[in-house]
């Protein structure tokens, strides 16, 4: 055998390859299934991702704002809220809680809304452990617990 470059059998100049060394080429076809494969399953997981991340942290069906707070005498706290939901005619529970100076939880109440009209403004009166200092919205929901819906 040459060192250099041998003949094509069209005559160009492109080296030949030795035969059976090598075995036979691959078919351009057995690679472009696998990058159609590759991009069907990353359009699945990142359709995935996207769905997983539009269900926990979109927006929810049933939200409160506090808009204030006052001490009451007895270890006491009213909280006035107000409360917008997507569906007016479903009732819904929302949970007030009340905090003492470490900021830790000393009360908890669970305030049904009626249904009703879309915004809501609601007040009630949140029983402490301690002396409270400040009064917050902990979450709502349109499960409502047994024990507070009406019969």
């Amino acid at each position: 055998m040459a060192g250099g470059p041998a003949e094509t059998a069209v005559g160009g100049s492109a080296p030949a390859l030795p035969e059976g060394r090598y075995g036979t080429g691959r078919a351009k076809s057995s690679r472009r299934w696998r990058r159609w494969l590759f991009l069907a399953i990353a359009l699945l997981v990142s359709g995935l991702i996207a769905w997983v991340a539009y269900v926990n942290l979109g927006s929810a069906p049933i939200d409160a704002e506090r808009i204030a707070f006052a001490a009451k005498p007895g270890n006491a706290m009213e909280i006035t809220i107000n409360v917008t939901r997507d569906d007016n005619n479903r009732p819904g529970v929302c949970v007030v809680r009340a905090r003492d100076k470490t900021g830790a939880e000393s009360g908890r109440k669970e305030l049904l809304i009626p249904a009703g009209a879309k915004y809501s403004r609601m007040t009630t009166t949140i029983k402490s452990i301690g002396e409270p200092v400040t009064a917050d919205v902990f979450g709502c929901s349109y499960d409502i617990p047994r024990y507070l819906s009406t019969p």
